[in-house]
């Protein structure tokens, strides 16, 4: 019996982890009327408006593998939102690149996910926004915390 316990809903992971799925799967919700997953996003807007970067940069990043990254690559190609194209300093070298297409719907899945932002944290006043995002940074960088979220 764990009578002197404190209950799951007094550790404040719990309401952490309570608010994440609810906006993780809501701006998932959103991206997949797009045709898009939480990481392709990611991807392309890491990729946005910038000089094409080699799979491990990308890697590196997004702390995936390069079969991680390759798979998603594959994807996003698939959806012609991305190319890969021989890097001209090392022609052993590849380097990605969003294509026009690619370029065009990044601003699109960002109005979504400031739209979901909106949806889930409208209840807080702008001080509360910058409170609540200045102390999860705060934890993050305590924490030495340096994955990006994909999923």
């Amino acid at each position: 019996m764990l009578k002197d316990s404190p209950e799951f809903t007094d550790h404040i992971g719990y309401w952490l982890r309570r608010v994440s799925n609810a906006v993780s799967s809501g701006f998932a919700a959103k991206l997949e009327t797009l045709d898009v997953s939480v990481a392709e996003w990611v991807f392309m807007r890491l990729l946005y408006k910038r000089d094409p970067i080699p799979p491990s940069q990308v890697a590196e990043v997004m702390a995936l593998t390069r079969g991680g990254v390759t798979k998603i690559a594959d994807r996003l190609i698939n959806k012609g939102y991305l190319v890969r194209e021989d890097d001209p300093e090392d022609g052993r070298s590849q380097r990605l690149k969003l294509t026009a297409k690619g370029n065009q719907i990044v601003p699109k899945l960002a109005a979504l996910a400031d739209k979901n932002e909106a949806e889930y944290f409208a209840h807080l006043s702008a001080p509360e926004k910058r409170q609540l995002m200045a102390l999860l940074q705060k934890t993050v960088e305590a924490l030495g915390i340096d994955t990006v979220p994909i999923t």
